[in-house]
């Protein structure tokens, strides 16, 4: 059975897609944003970023019925080549215990120019 999940994202309807699919013991979280889950404003520094995005992805995760935890893959997108050494000890520290396969890309920008850093990840339940 496939379920979507929404964050009430103004986008979600605008660009027809969900912030995550479950499907049987699947979870696909969309590609997360630095903006701030509740205001929608972008702070300027990638730490902030990266903590909003955060918790926008466990906020998703929780809503189908996965944790964290259950993250098997994680894809990273960044802005900066400079914002590595800055965001990989925040990734580290929240991704340390759970260890999914991972890719760090970096690109040329993201959907609005202020934002330096986007996550997507997928979870299985089995």
């Amino acid at each position: 059975m496939r379920r979507l999940i929404s964050s009430d994202s103004p986008y979600e309807a605008i660009l027809g897609y969900s912030r995550a699919v479950v499907q049987g013991d699947w979870c696909f979280v969309s590609g997360s944003t630095g903006a701030d889950p509740l205001t929608r404003e972008i702070p300027e520094s990638l730490e902030d970023q990266a903590r909003n995005t955060m918790t926008t992805i466990g906020a998703a995760l929780e809503q189908a019925g996965f944790t964290l935890n259950d993250v098997v893959r994680a894809t990273y997108y960044l802005t900066s080549r400079d914002d590595i050494e800055r965001v990989t000890p925040m990734l580290g520290e929240m991704f340390r215990a759970i260890r999914p396969a991972a890719t760090m890309l970096l690109v040329s920008g993201l959907i609005h120019p202020r934002m330096k850093i986007e996550i997507e990840v997928t979870a299985f339940r089995g």
